[in-house]
């Protein structure tokens, strides 16, 4: 929704009518992620994207058809192979629709109509803000489309009183997802309790989240740090440069960089400590045990997505040596990417970013890191997950990790 933000905040602000159809849940290629939208506007104007083409002109039909019975409506498309112009997905996949009607006469609570929530959602996105959007996406048509809204500082929103149980674990799982800021499918028991999708009676519960972009701190104003900076604004993170050398932490070297601070990585990152959360990825390219250590050794103790270092293989071994001297234990070394990098055979600083970029991805995403042709299964992972988490469940020991790594990314 993000993307048609700026509409809807002009169609809200006029007091328009207009309907918002949601991906909820997808399965195998289908091409958009749950929380793609398309929005139709009372006379008949769209907006925005739920299936890259497959589907739209459906979609379109559902919206106007919710704004003329005034409730929500929720849609299954799946692939069709009989028909080359049948509503399907050509791509192979399946995907679910949620459609709410927006400012509609009657009480939100029998009607669905989650304008004052919206407006909330809105203006906390035009400013900034964090904020979670919950909505049943699936269960009860008593409940489909029942909304909260949580930001940091509190709930928005009320379920129906023989709901209040539900209501308080959706709530629950809308904040848990907010404070990793990622977007998720959660499906509970009528009481909340989480449980398959296949059981009886359950709610299927959309949670899309808004945050600040996540952070990248890159550390080592050296040749490769260019390259990197420029891949991490790429992917959308807030990018940070620091070195303490301030003959080398320009922001003429590195243009690409949100910022560029001289101090201590040590010193700077205690700075930030509280500013941090699980999206943040480091990268450690100093290759330099006076910066590394002091550095690694409080990385590895927060909370972050991703911490990488670079350097060759007696690099790693030493500064491993090191960091367990210092008192660090196997578990927090086994969060440290090092040799910084995925086996591509990156050589220069460009194939180098590459390969740290992809490991982040991977590491985020859940993926092995391995070309999709030697892989079998889906090519698109459960989006209603947390990637990271995953990732870090399967991460390898500290004394894996150089066989693992097989070419480092850098000098």
């Amino acid at each position: 929704m993000r993307d048609i933000a700026e509409q809807l905040r002009t169609w809200h602000a006029a007091g328009d009518r207009y309907a918002v159809a949601t991906v909820t849940r997808v399965s195998g290629s289908a091409p958009r992620d749950p929380g793609a939208a398309l929005a139709v506007h009372q006379d008949g104007s769209a907006v925005g994207s739920v299936s890259g083409g497959c589907v739209e002109a459906s979609v379109y039909e559902l919206c106007l058809r919710a704004l003329v019975e005034r409730r929500p409506l929720r849609e299954r498309f799946e692939y069709s192979d009989g028909d080359a112009f049948a509503v399907g997905l050509t791509c192979g996949g399946e995907l679910e629709i949620l459609v709410q009607p927006v400012g509609h006469a009657g009480p939100a609570e029998d009607t669905g109509d989650i304008a004052p929530l919206l407006g909330t959602v809105l203006a906390r996105i035009a400013a900034g803000l964090p904020v979670a959007l919950a909505r049943v996406a699936d269960g009860p048509d008593r409940l489909l489309g029942h909304a909260l809204v949580v930001t940091p500082e509190g709930c928005h929103g009320t379920f129906p009183s023989r709901s209040a149980a539900l209501g308080h674990a959706v709530e629950t799982e809308a904040r848990t997802l907010l404070e990793a800021g990622r977007t998720g499918v959660r499906t509970l028991a009528p009481d909340g309790r989480p449980c398959p999708g296949d059981v009886p009676g359950t709610v299927t519960v959309l949670v899309e989240t808004w945050a600040p972009p996540p952070r990248m701190l890159v550390f080592g104003a050296v040749d490769f740090a260019a390259a990197v900076v420029s891949a991490g604004r790429f992917l959308g993170y807030h990018v940070t440069v620091c070195d303490a050398r301030p003959v080398f932490a320009t922001t003429a070297r590195f243009p690409d960089a949100h910022e560029v601070v001289v101090d201590w990585p040590h010193r700077y990152l205690d700075a930030q400590a509280s500013a941090l959360d699980g999206r943040t990825a480091l990268c450690v390219l100093t290759h330099d045990a006076k910066f590394d250590v002091p550095l690694l050794l409080r990385a590895l103790r927060l909370p972050l997505g991703f911490v990488g270092a670079m350097g060759s293989r007696r690099t790693h071994t030493d500064r491993l040596s090191r960091l367990r001297e210092a008192g660090l234990g196997q578990a927090e070394l086994a969060r440290l990417r090092s040799p910084i990098g995925l086996d591509l055979g990156a050589r220069t600083p460009e194939e180098t970013a590459v390969s740290v970029a992809a490991e982040i991805i991977a590491l985020r995403g859940g993926g092995s890191g391995l070309p999709l042709s030697d892989v079998s299964g889906a090519i698109h992972r459960d989006p209603g997950g947390t990637g990271a988490s995953r990732a870090r469940d399967h991460a390898p020991s500290a004394a894996a990790l150089p066989a693992l790594h097989l070419v480092k990314a850098g000098p």
